[in-house]
């Protein structure tokens, strides 16, 4: 067998060039509008901050840092998002009652963004399903309804990321003891969801041309909408309210955001699953696709779940230091920490029988579909359905 991997020229490998040297001055530039951003927020907000806040707020402006060089659309996201952010908490000038000003009502309050973005999910979903129709008919890859799912896509993660970033300051205005970062019930984490999945999506679309797949994911974020919706208007679970005793710690700070980060990514590997499944079953019967090649969709879909893998590990080994601190014992196989433990070892496997076993096509588009499954039970269904020490996390 042919080697087709070959290796790169010997002048290549000297003139290639590292990382950081690849940065340029657009670059850095955006790394010291974070820095500056960090700092300030630090300089407003310092009284109300000890030592573990101020670590995660200059790790987070890191984490943004190295997001906008390795994801360049992030390099406008972030900075305007955090403006958008900024000039709400000016608009309210240290007082919730100042929320009925026209910007604020309509626009920058968290209530506002949070309904722009889930309005924003079902115009990206009509946009990418009737563009992908439409691109089928003329036999294109991209047209101008695709593009504007894109648009559509990018306008709600930037409302969803405006809309927590303003409830975390309006935490602070209805009770300044009790502020806390939103992450603290199914509504806000949904809503970390939804702006997580959307940019984790839109980087993979970007990075394999693959807008065609856009109406995929975002049917499942249409649905976690219509449940936000629900949950919102049946148990005003829109309102902010103090932290429980339970979640008064920093680790939550960090635990829960990288958790989000697997969910999204499952997520995104499991619609793809499906996607993968309707082209494996035109290419048997010997039939063009209309979405990308079979390949395609399985190499992201293989990225999204290691991204996602990689984020759960990181998150249940948070979980269990939260819980070393908070109830004396690393773990004790509580429900929540047990299908926690499942999920783990589902896609464990899933990425050794890719990676060493040499496993390909149907039958791990359909283990990332049901792995969708196990991952929403142990989220949601466990909260339903089961008691623990996590009781607090009740449906």
């Amino acid at each position: 067998m042919n080697n087709k991997h070959q290796a790169l020229p010997e002048h290549e490998l000297l003139t290639h060039k590292s990382f950081i040297r690849n940065l340029n001055l657009f670059d850095w530039a955006f790394a010291l509008l974070i820095a500056i951003s960090a700092f300030i927020a630090q300089t407003q907000a310092g009284l109300h901050m000890d030592i573990y806040e101020m670590v995660i707020l200059w790790a987070s402006a890191g984490i943004a840092v190295f997001l906008g060089w390795f994801f360049k659309p992030m390099r406008w996201f972030i900075p305007l998002g955090v403006c958008l952010a900024y000039l709400a908490v000016d608009l309210y000038g240290g007082d919730i009652k100042h929320a009925d000003g026209f910007l604020l009502k309509y626009l920058l309050s968290s209530q506002s963004a949070i309904m722009w973005q889930c309005a924003f999910v079902f115009f990206a979903l009509f946009a990418y399903i009737v563009g992908a129709i439409a691109a089928v008919r003329k036999n294109v890859s991209s047209n101008t309804l695709l593009g504007m799912g894109t648009v559509f896509a990018w306008v709600s993660a930037m409302a969803g990321f405006v809309g927590l970033l303003v409830r975390w300051h309006e935490s602070y205005l209805l009770r300044p003891d009790a502020g806390h970062i939103p992450v603290s019930n199914l509504y806000e984490v949904f809503i970390l969801f939804l702006v997580i999945t959307a940019l984790m999506y839109l980087y993979y679309e970007g990075r394999f041309a693959v807008q065609k797949l856009g109406g995929f994911v975002f049917s499942f974020m249409a649905i976690v909408v219509g449940f936000v919706l629900w949950y919102s208007v049946s148990r005003e679970a829109h309102a902010i309210q103090p932290l429980i005793p339970a979640l008064q710690s920093w680790w939550m700070k960090i635990h829960v955001p990288a958790n989000f980060i697997g969910y999204g990514a499952f997520c995104i590997a499991a619609m793809l699953g499906i996607a993968e499944l309707l082209v494996l079953r035109k290419e048997d019967a010997g039939k063009k696709s209309w979405l990308p090649h079979s390949q395609v969709i399985e190499e992201v879909m293989y990225k999204a779940i290691a991204v996602g893998f990689l984020f759960f590990t990181i998150a249940t080994i948070l979980g269990a230091l939260w819980a070393a601190s908070a109830w004396g014992r690393y773990w004790s196989w509580d429900p929540k920490e047990t299908w926690a433990f499942i999920v783990w070892l589902n896609y464990a496997v899933w990425l050794h029988l890719r990676l060493v076993a040499g496993w390909r096509g149907r039958v791990l588009a359909w283990w990332a579909v049901i792995g969708l499954v196990i991952t929403a039970f142990a989220f949601i269904g466990v909260n339903m359905f089961l008691s623990g020490l996590h009781s607090y996390g009740t449906l």
